[in-house]
């Protein structure tokens, strides 16, 4: 069975880091598109970082570029996000989601994990 697990999230000052894991199995990882949503308290979830099968072609959304990093372990069936400088407005649930296509919609991805918190206290 398909499975995405995330972990490391937590409480973090302003202008702290964290770095968010998600351990994929049951899925031939290598074969998709690894994406990294939020979904802040009241608002709808949105697209964070993607990364290609390869690690090779990575995507930001402006509000994170600079300061958040994507990365891959095809051999461990891993995806990192590492989150520098972070604020108050980056406090939300984090989701890990494969996607064969690489189309960074939250309504395409083909698995999803449940969610791991960031909470950025000011």
């Amino acid at each position: 069975q398909e499975q995405l697990v995330e972990s490391g999230g937590g409480l973090v000052q302003a202008g702290g880091s964290l770095r968010l894991s998600c351990a994929a199995s049951g899925l031939t990882f290598s074969r998709y598109v690894m994406d990294w949503f939020r979904q802040a308290p009241g608002k709808e979830r949105e697209f964070v970082a993607s990364i290609s099968r390869s690690g090779g072609v990575i995507y930001y959304a402006d509000s994170v570029k600079g300061r958040f990093t994507i990365s891959r372990d095809n051999a461990k069936n891993t995806v990192n996000l590492q989150m520098n400088s972070l604020t108050a407005e980056d406090t939300a649930v984090y989701y890990c989601a494969a996607d064969l296509n690489g189309s960074r919609k939250s309504t395409n991805m083909d698995y999803w994990g449940k969610g791991t918190l960031v909470t950025v206290s000011s």
